[in-house]
């Protein structure tokens, strides 16, 4: 083994407790459960208490991986958040968790990368390691989309939900290697999917709020084409540059956002759906979180065995794309 090799050492993740079903939805919005099934393959969600922020989620699945890994919360030296719901815009979300895991001397900060945020995350940790300065991180992908989902708006509120999903990061690591990561972007299409007020261009004011500005907007026909395409660009970017073909890929980990958008990656890349995980239809779509819950769960399940190759490919607000490639 290289000395310069990364490995994920650990995984972990959490959800909340509340479930909300389609049958749920029904009461709320003019919707119904088979029209949420057929259109995005999910049949319910979970939602974090209201006393339950970003950071408190974040630092369950961070115990849970640290646990994995054998690795204590003071062995840190970076600790990467990757959200765009942390629980305020100051400080760093990050340094709300470090301090919740009782590290004080880690690097902390956050990524927002929206549903691409753990493989930006990955590829930023990746590199830090790699450059010989720090030897373990921590890379979280928490959100609370419920709180800032309009749940008047049946087009998106039936797909968001909350949770956290966290890996542990360490150089030397023999498993779980980091091949290679992808990341890309077109800001010109930052409108497709945003939140327009909460910022510097637009604050919150009681104009903003009553035009529900605080809430996720989504041109949702425009997100499903272009997300295809680039999650498949990139997945195949990066198995080209590694020499490997589609037919080298063990499994499929997806940003779980809508299952029809799942099941044409698997189509692009030739792959069965069995070698495609799936827990859409448990979580809804959890953004950045996704595909970290995702790789958790199939790790404590005894799914992923010594060598697999397992790709990771996201698509979100930015617009935001990206792969990753781990030997397991």
């Amino acid at each position: 083994m290289h000395k310069l090799e990364i490995g994920i050492a650990g995984t972990g993740y959490y959800v909340p407790a509340k479930v909300l079903t389609n049958a749920d939805l029904e009461q709320m919005v003019d919707t119904s459960d088979e029209w949420i099934r057929e259109r995005t393959g999910i049949r319910e969600r979970r939602i974090a208490a209201p006393d339950e922020p970003v950071s408190e989620m974040a630092v369950r699945a961070a115990r849970s991986a640290l646990l994995s890994a054998g690795v204590r919360p003071e062995e840190l030296d970076v600790i990467i958040l990757a959200t765009f719901t942390a629980d305020r815009p100051l400080p760093a979300g990050a340094c709300l968790l470090q301090e919740k895991l009782g590290n004080t001397r880690a690097g902390s900060f956050d990524i927002s990368a929206a549903c691409c945020g753990f493989i930006y995350g990955l590829e930023v940790a990746h590199k830090l390691l790699t450059g010989g300065r720090y030897r373990t991180a921590l890379l979280v992908a928490a959100e609370k989309l419920s709180s800032v989902t309009d749940w008047e708006d049946r087009n998106t509120c039936v797909l968001f939900g909350d949770g956290a999903g966290a890996v542990v990061i360490k150089k030397g690591h023999p498993h779980g290697r980091i091949i290679d990561c992808y990341i890309g972007s077109d800001g010109s299409k930052a409108d497709l999917l945003s939140i327009p007020a909460g910022g510097s261009a637009r604050p919150i004011t009681h104009r903003a709020i009553d035009e529900k500005q605080q809430f996720v907007k989504m041109a949702g026909r425009e997100v499903f084409k272009l997300a295809v395409n680039e999650m498949l660009n990139a997945a195949r970017m990066v198995l080209k540059r590694n020499n490997y073909d589609t037919s080298d890929i063990s499994w499929l980990i997806p940003h779980q956002a809508n299952l029809r958008i799942i099941r044409a990656a698997a189509r692009g890349l030739n792959l069965p759906m069995g070698k495609v995980f799936v827990n859409l239809d448990r979580y809804g779509n959890i953004s950045g979180a996704t595909i970290p819950v995702a790789l958790a769960e199939m790790d404590q399940a005894g799914l992923l065995k010594r060598g697999d190759l397992v790709m990771m490919v996201a698509f979100g607000g930015g617009l935001t794309w990206s792969a990753s490639l781990v030997e397991w």
